[in-house]
């Protein structure tokens, strides 16, 4: 759990993964340290976290990550969220990546996931208004433009 984790080195972590201690999803500013959620540790250092809300029937995965990729951390942090939400009686487990991640689309499209939702211009209205640290080109140089929710129904 990343309640046994010292916070500042969470923090730390959170801050050099996104660029920021916050991350920005529906026009929301989440904290993912500061939210319940899973740490993967190698020795003293994290390889990975993963925090999430639970909300009316749903469990939200605000952030995820994992130093190396593809070694199956993700996939752990991942299934211990999901494990939290059918404790807590949850129906779905969704989430917001961007239009650039094509690896988290697969990634969570492999273990079950479907789109729900497209919110066109959501990256750029976060940018101009919550976070400017947001790039505007991310991953495979992609401009990163909008929002994309992914949902597992439990």
């Amino acid at each position: 759990p990343a309640g046994t984790i010292d916070p500042d080195q969470l923090r730390a972590h959170v801050v050099q993964v996104w660029g920021a201690d916050s991350v920005v999803a529906h026009g929301e500013v989440l904290l993912p340290a500061q939210l319940p959620g899973f740490v993967a540790l190698e020795g003293e250092r994290i390889a990975g976290h993963a925090s999430y809300r639970l909300q009316a029937g749903a469990c939200e995965l605000t952030s995820i990550d994992a130093d190396p990729p593809r070694q199956g951390v993700g996939t752990l942090l991942l299934d211990a969220v999901i494990g939290e939400a059918r404790r807590a009686g949850c129906v779905t487990v969704w989430l917001t990546t961007t239009n650039d991640n094509l690896d988290a689309l697969g990634f969570y499209q492999r273990r079950g996931f479907r789109l729900r939702a497209l919110r066109p211009g959501a990256v750029n209205l976060a940018r101009d208004t919550l976070k400017p640290e947001i790039p505007r080109i991310g991953s495979h140089g992609i401009p990163m433009h909008d929002e994309l929710d992914l949902e597992l129904v439990l």
